[in-house]
């Protein structure tokens, strides 16, 4: 909808310079397509009108035509409130304002006809609606029989007058011209053969709907649009990579052949050998690999990257391995060094710490072939590093690097591109996965290796505190080590919740005998590193933190994991803290601390977390409880701007639209019939603004 809708929002009847900066700061709308793009989050049921005998306390709103027969002040001071009755021919309801008494009462009139709209309560016999809406009885609103958009709007766009009803007004002035404007942007053969809305009647109904089923139609077809739209978007990326950028072919697996039936330490679960074998025939495939693994805490990913590793080797190829700090780092170097050194494979370590003796010693490795494996941090991206035959370019945690870092280790081969795999313990619901990895291929690792003991979480209330505390002193007693995590550094006036200064004091009075370590975000990295090495290596025995140790160190002692104000952490967090225990043998708990009031939503995420080990179950409900926006740093895919889809509630829509846009690409992966020319018109208009980092993880 080029021309019309590029229009900058100032140009709009009734908005002008001083309220179009407020929108463009507040609510990010710049032009005539943000403003129609600013879907209603609700809707008033302004669909009848109640008498007033009619009214009950279980109404969420209710809309009456009547008079105002009295009013009364009543109180003092900020404690004054103005009390109108309202009538109509089957009785009298007490209409309530406790801000703006003078200003409301110059306004009403009694005897005049109004409409009144609000929330209906009950104290006793009598009904009563506080700070009702009231609007003079006119031709246009004695009707009805319609539902009323709610818009979302800010706090200072409130205090100048830029409410919902506000904006309404401007959606209602943009649609006077904008109707004339809309074209359809989905072909005739989708809409029919799915039969969705025409697009000029979703857009007019989505803002003002006829009635619930009308709304209902807008909003199917508006969300089938968008995802469809970022399915072809990502799908079509996915095939250019493929077509374009062609991957070294591997196959020979000697090596992991050789490594499977002599050194294996344990049994590969099924999962695993899902996974291996899924990554294996896209290294035969002669296409680059593209492939994100995702697996919970725990699940074996290490291991599955080390085989496909043997593989790249196996057909004289290098590979890079790459974690987001040294300390994890560090941990996969060790747990791959003693792989590799069974099978003669040289494999070094690099950081930002590195000695200049070290990377000269490396850089040699590297150019010679000697070196076959690289582990390091985001010092592997640096122009220094360079590989002689990078095969395979392994990324842990993937969502901790930017995108550019992870293209920097892409192009680290002239002319060949490695393959990728990134991989992530934080598991991904599939509707999510599919929007913000649409062009990835994943493997999940969705079995723990046998053996393993399950994590027993329990919720404790701050009353419960000393029994908390005796536990511990038990369980250190018998060897082991505990985490006591805090969701913040400094106590916050706003807040009323244990910082971890407090916190640290409280245990270092409590467990005197006992070696602390104490690890924050405010701290030098050095410092941090040191405290986390005392703790790996059993010097302490309680590791008080924020939530810098979420993905960490693997320490198999550490055998309880207690979150203080767990009501503070979403679920996918209290997941990830959870999974910092249960390394080892021992039987491992959680404790969930919280206060003794909960919202629903954190009685919620408790219970989950006390339900259920499984990551992903975990994960659904995040993503419901939540929406996409927190989960794994999504801001950066600038894929997760949905306008109208809820990835929660939308997955239907999702497999849906995933399924026409692949149906769509394998008749015509150019977009050059006929048929599909809106779609290309729309695909280029859309990738004008879209970056295209999807070539690379």
């Amino acid at each position: 909808m080029p021309g019309f809708f590029e229009r900058s929002i100032e140009y709009l009847k009734g908005v002008g310079p001083q309220r179009a900066e407020l929108l463009k700061k507040e609510l990010q709308i710049f032009t005539f397509a943000d403003l129609i793009e600013h879907y209603p989050f609700r809707y008033e049921d302004r669909t009848r009108f109640y008498q007033i005998r009619e009214i009950n306390e279980n109404l969420s709103s209710a809309q009456i035509i009547g008079r105002f027969i009295s009013f009364q002040t009543v109180g003092t001071g900020r404690k004054q409130r103005l009390v109108g009755i309202f009538a109509d021919e089957t009785g009298t309801i007490e209409l309530v304002w406790f801000q703006g008494v003078k200003w409301v009462q110059s306004k009403l009139t009694i005897g005049q006809e109004y409409v009144v709209f609000g929330k209906p309560a009950r104290f006793g016999q009598k009904y009563s609606i506080a700070h009702p809406e009231v609007e003079l009885l006119t031709a246009g609103n004695k009707q009805g029989a319609y539902l009323q958009p709610v818009y979302n709007t800010t706090e200072k766009l409130k205090t100048r007058f830029v409410d919902s009803k506000a904006i309404m007004k401007m959606m209602k002035m943009l649609f006077v011209e904008a109707v004339n404007h809309i074209n359809e942007t989905l072909p005739p053969n989708i809409i029919e053969r799915y039969k969705l809305m025409d697009k000029k009647n979703a857009l007019i109904q989505i803002h003002f709907p006829r009635n619930p089923k009308a709304l209902q139609h807008a909003r199917a077809r508006l969300k089938f649009e968008e995802l469809f739209y970022i399915q072809l978007r990502l799908i079509k990326l996915k095939i250019t990579r493929i077509d374009s950028f062609p991957g070294l072919k591997f196959n020979n697996s000697e090596l992991l052949n050789h490594y499977y039936e002599n050194f294996l330490p344990f049994k590969l679960t099924n999962a695993q050998k899902r996974v291996v074998k899924e990554i294996y025939l896209d290294f035969r495939s002669g296409r680059q690999m593209n492939r994100l693994v995702q697996g919970d805490v725990g699940s074996g990913k290490t291991m599955v990257a080390f085989l496909c590793m043997l593989i790249a080797i196996s057909n004289g190829y290098q590979c890079a391995f790459m974690a987001p700090t040294e300390i994890l780092a560090d941990q996969h170097f060790k747990g791959l060094y003693e792989h590799a050194q069974e099978l003669g494979i040289g494999i070094a370590r690099l950081s930002g710490s590195s000695k200049k003796s070290e990377r000269k010693v490396i850089a040699q490795g590297l150019d010679s072939g000697e070196i076959k494996i690289l582990v390091g941090t985001h010092a592997l991206i640096e122009d220094s590093v360079q590989f002689s035959k990078l095969g395979l370019a392994i990324i842990d945690e993937q969502h901790r690097f930017g995108v550019a870092q992870r293209a920097s280790l892409w192009n680290k081969n002239q002319g060949t591109y490695p393959h990728v795999l990134v991989m992530t313990a934080t598991p991904i619901p599939r509707t999510l996965a599919m929007t913000l990895y649409g062009d990835l291929d994943i493997s999940t690792i969705d079995e723990l290796p046998s053996g393993r003991k399950p994590i027993k979480t329990y919720h404790m209330r701050d009353s419960h505190r000393l029994k908390m505390f005796d536990f511990i002193d038990k369980e250190v007693q018998k060897g082991r080590q505990v985490y006591i995590v805090y969701p913040l550094i400094e106590e916050s006036a706003k807040l009323d919740y244990k910082d971890l200064m407090d916190g640290y004091e409280s245990i270092a009075r409590r467990f005197p005998d006992y070696p602390l370590s104490i690890v924050h975000g405010k701290m030098k990295a050095e410092d941090k590193d040191w405290e986390m090495a005392r703790f790996v290596q059993g010097e302490t025995k309680i590791m008080v933190a924020t939530t810098v140790i979420e993905v960490g160190v693997n320490v198999p002692n550490a055998s309880i994991m207690v979150i203080e104000n767990a009501e503070r952490f979403g679920l996918s967090q209290l997941h990830q803290l959870r999974g910092r225990v249960g390394r080892g043998a021992e039987q491992s708990h959680c404790i969930l601390m919280t206060g003794n009031k909960l919202t629903n939503e954190a009685k919620a995420r408790v219970k989950t977390m006390v339900d259920t080990t499984d990551g992903f179950k975990i994960a659904e409900m995040d993503l419901k409880l939540r929406g996409p926006g927190d989960l794994m740093g999504t801001q950066q895919s600038g894929l997760m701007d949905l306008k109208i889809s809820d990835l929660g509630q939308d997955g239907e829509t999702l497999k849906l639209a995933r399924a026409v846009a692949t149906e769509v690409l394998n008749e015509d992966p150019s977009l050059v019939l006929p048929k599909n020319q809106l779609v290309k018109r729309q695909i280029d208009a859309q990738s004008k603004s879209t970056v295209n980092w999807s070539r690379v993880s």
